[in-house]
């Protein structure tokens, strides 16, 4: 009967991720420094909202939940005021004890996949203050990095920015050793209502992270495959190729590995 009821649970929560509401009890706000060029030592900031109840969460970067909520109110703004809500994290991640769900859009097409969560922490005796909370430090090697988190047990949420959860309370910071992607907690307070646009693209294509990958390695050709349904001129598409393959090539992503 408890495996009957868990499976129940487990299938409520999986439907949940396909859906584009999300009941939030806190909601714990973070900035991000990253650097995501490997030439440069700019380093960009942005904001993210890590939405948070007692069966899992959603982390999306604040932008993006902007102008996804601006689509589900079918609210529309002018061209030159969108442009505020681009951004370069388009994914959606939703956390459960037992997995990740992950919404990301590749050359204007959005992809759902799932991979198991099972980050394995070593948790350190080390102590500091982050926001005014004690927090204690944990470590960790993913995606190719090596990460240091700080966690505190005075909010007793086992999630954190990003794909990061797992501890014996909320993440308040995280960063990687060569400290291009550093998480830092800048707000966290109780809330009470649903999000209507926690992941508004339910009807994403469903594949494999491997599959997403795969695509990720040859977005350069999909992209070009785009633009050549709009711009005939040859020396604007080679010029448009230059740059993207460039870019791409420049790219520092978070992970560095798919594991």
């Amino acid at each position: 009967m408890k495996k009957i009821i868990l499976l129940i649970n487990l299938l409520i929560i999986t439907s949940a991720f396909c859906q584009k509401k999300f009941d939030v009890v806190y909601e714990a706000d973070y900035k991000l420094n990253s650097k995501l060029s490997k030439s440069s030592n700019y380093k960009k900031t942005t904001t993210f909202a890590l939405l948070i109840n007692q069966e899992a969460s959603f982390f999306k970067n604040m932008n993006k939940y902007i102008a996804d909520s601006l689509e589900v109110e079918k609210i529309t703004i002018p061209m030159e005021e969108s442009m505020k809500y681009v951004t370069d994290f388009r994914e959606t991640i939703g956390t459960t004890s037992a997995k990740l769900y992950v919404t990301t859009e590749i050359n204007y097409v959005d992809y759902s996949y799932e991979e198991p969560n099972n980050i394995a922490w070593k948790i350190k005796n080390e102590f500091k203050t982050v926001l005014g909370f004690k927090c204690q430090k944990a470590e960790t090697t993913k995606y190719g990095r090596t990460w240091t988190a700080w966690f505190t047990t005075d909010i007793p949420f086992q999630y954190g920015p990003y794909k990061f959860n797992g501890l014996p309370g909320l993440i308040t910071e995280l960063y990687d050793s060569k400290d291009d992607y550093h998480y830092a907690l800048y707000s966290f307070r109780k809330r009470k209502y649903t999000c209507k646009s926690a992941n508004v693209a339910n009807n994403s294509k469903k594949t494999t992270k491997d599959k997403v990958w795969d695509l990720l390695k040859n977005k350069v050709a999909g992209r070009m495959q785009v633009h050549q349904q709009f711009i005939e001129n040859k020396d604007d598409l080679e010029m448009i190729r230059r740059n993207t393959e460039a870019a791409a090539k420049d790219y520092n992503p978070i992970e560095l590995s798919i594991y």
